[in-house]
């Protein structure tokens, strides 16, 4: 497989993650959502940072990239309380992405 059909194949499975991981945000799944992060980051990855808790309306993902040896996705989130940008890095940890840290970002910012 040449590399640059090895990037489109991790490009395609990791934007697959992500677009999962979202959905159980979405579904309310805290469960599976965790389970996607690097278990010894929690919880100190939340510490600071504005994420869902309980019901979310709505999801938009406005930015799934790569950055070097990490992958960037941000969502905004609408929740009964307003609207949350949140931004996850994702760490490849044991053949599996995890998200090892979180941090907002303005929500009008995103596409």
């Amino acid at each position: 497989m040449s590399t640059q059909s090895q990037e489109s194949q991790e490009s395609q499975e990791f934007h697959e993650l992500y677009r999962r991981h979202v959905q159980y945000v979405l579904d309310g799944n805290v469960e599976a959502s965790l389970a996607d992060m690097v278990q010894e980051n929690i919880p100190q990855v939340f510490r600071g940072v504005t994420v869902p808790r309980g019901k979310v309306d709505s999801l938009r993902v406005v930015d799934i990239r790569r950055e070097g040896a990490t992958w960037v996705g941000e969502t905004v989130y609408d929740t009964p309380d307003g609207r949350i940008g949140l931004r996850s890095v994702w760490e490849s940890r044991d053949g599996s992405w995890k998200a090892a840290a979180l941090e907002n970002f303005p929500p009008e910012a995103g596409g």
